[in-house]
């Protein structure tokens, strides 16, 4: 096996950890855990609780789906997305940057399969500091938020060196 069809292995294992662990946890919210309605409430800690909230937008309830068709063409607008994240990821040759489009890959279909399901996405996870609450969101949302940020941090930081001929450099060259 090649290290370019490893690295890809590797990538879609990362997705489809990141699509089916988000699902699960999902799953245990909204299931066992008995968070059914909107604003049913686990206190787990002084700065973390599970809150059960649905999402009808995208990006911090961005772009509202209020109707069906709304939903629906959310739905082909982010699947359009991921299919897009998908083809980049297949471009890719390097682990780092296959690792952080397959996190997004796998953030973006577990919250557009939540979309297709339920009309809305289901998200839980509650951060606060004292009465301030933060966004409410899932690990599909932590995935996406992630794996931008590393895309980011790497294009900005990480820079490869370009490849010097010596012999077509003049030595005198500033």
């Amino acid at each position: 096996m090649t290290m370019l069809t490893r690295n890809r292995k590797i990538g879609l294992a990362v997705a489809l950890t990141g699509f089916v662990a988000d699902q699960a946890l999902k799953l245990l919210v909204t299931g066992p855990l008995g968070l059914v309605n909107n604003n049913d409430q686990i206190m787990l800690t002084s700065f973390f609780n599970l809150t059960r909230t649905s999402n009808y937008g995208v990006s911090m309830g961005l772009l509202r789906a209020d109707s069906d068709l709304m939903r629906w063409v959310l739905v082909a607008l982010t699947g359009g997305i991921a299919m897009v994240v998908g083809a980049w990821l297949l471009r890719e040759r390097k682990l780092g940057d296959i690792v952080p489009l397959a996190m997004i890959l796998g953030g973006a279909l577990g919250n557009i399969v939540d979309r297709m399901r339920f009309g809305h996405v289901v998200d839980f996870a509650d951060f606060h500091i004292g009465e301030r609450h933060f966004y409410i969101f899932n690990l599909a949302d932590a995935l996406i938020s992630l794996g931008v940020v590393i895309i980011l941090a790497r294009s900005l930081l990480i820079r490869e060196k370009p490849i010097q001929d010596t012999a077509a450099t003049p030595a005198t060259e500033i």
